[in-house]
């Protein structure tokens, strides 16, 4: 299966300032994270970015880079700027690699990325949600599928509630799943056929997508399929603040 990996990474964050360039064992997040996707396979890897900091740092290290406009609305958008750039075939795939996720397993960017046809444009990962406080977390995204693994919806609710199961007390209690109850937690790693990544910017904003703040619903709301990769580990985590780097960094010091 053929793919290209983009990795978008913007200079901002309001919780860790400076990010993408935050020093892993020699090397910045946005280099450890393109070196990842480079191993899933891909035929091709590019980082997006709208500063020239993360320009300078990739060509430091030898990552293709593309500068983009600054005033893109998500990192979908900045990827299909950049797609559109490289001039890839309309069947082509991309794979849209978070730029803080310099742990992220290349084996899940493949199997994600292996879904993609002309009937399912879209495709994302999830995995088994085991800890019950999850299940009840807004912050912890779930997601229902059908029979083919295809999204059904995503949410920040608990889906599928269990109606029988969380009516005796569990829901209150938290303390157990109900039996053969199994949600899925929505793991943030999509790809896209390329086509369909063209039309996506243009596609009207859905009031799914704002009541639940999450961008992928506009898809599902326009009538296109996502197929989902379940995996049965959970991902290592990303990088979203400064403890999370700081356990990113224990990790590689001691593999480097």
């Amino acid at each position: 299966m053929s793919f290209v990996a983009i990795i978008p990474a913007r200079l901002a964050s309001s919780r860790l300032p400076n990010k993408p360039l935050a020093d892993i064992a020699g090397k910045p997040m946005v280099v450890r994270t393109a070196e990842r996707a480079l191993a899933s396979g891909a035929s091709a890897i590019m980082v997006a970015t709208d500063h020239a900091d993360i320009v300078a740092a990739c060509e430091a290290h030898g990552i293709p880079v593309c500068m983009t406009r600054a005033d893109h609305p998500s990192g979908t958008d900045r990827i299909a700027e950049v797609a559109a750039r490289m001039n890839l075939a309309d069947d082509a795939v991309v794979v849209n690699v978070q730029g803080d996720e310099p742990l992220i397993d290349p084996a899940l960017i493949a199997a994600t990325a292996a879904l993609v046809n002309a009937t399912v444009p879209m495709a994302t990962a999830a995995h088994p949600i085991y800890d019950v406080q999850d299940a009840f977390n807004p912050n912890v995204v779930k997601v229902v599928l059908d029979k083919q693994a295809r999204a059904l919806y995503f949410s920040r609710a608990t889906i599928p509630w269990h109606r029988d199961g969380f009516a005796d007390g569990l829901g209150a209690n938290r303390q157990r799943f109900p039996t053969e109850y199994q949600p899925l937690r929505h793991i943030g790693l999509y790809a896209y056929r390329n086509d369909f990544l063209k039309k996506y910017p243009q596609l009207e904003v859905s009031p799914l997508e704002q009541i639940e703040a999450l961008e992928q619903l506009r898809v599902l709301w326009h009538g296109y399929s996502i197929a989902v990769h379940v995996t049965a580990a959970s991902p290592a985590p990303g990088v979203d603040t400064a403890e999370d780097l700081e356990k990113v960094r224990q990790f590689f010091s001691k593999i480097v």
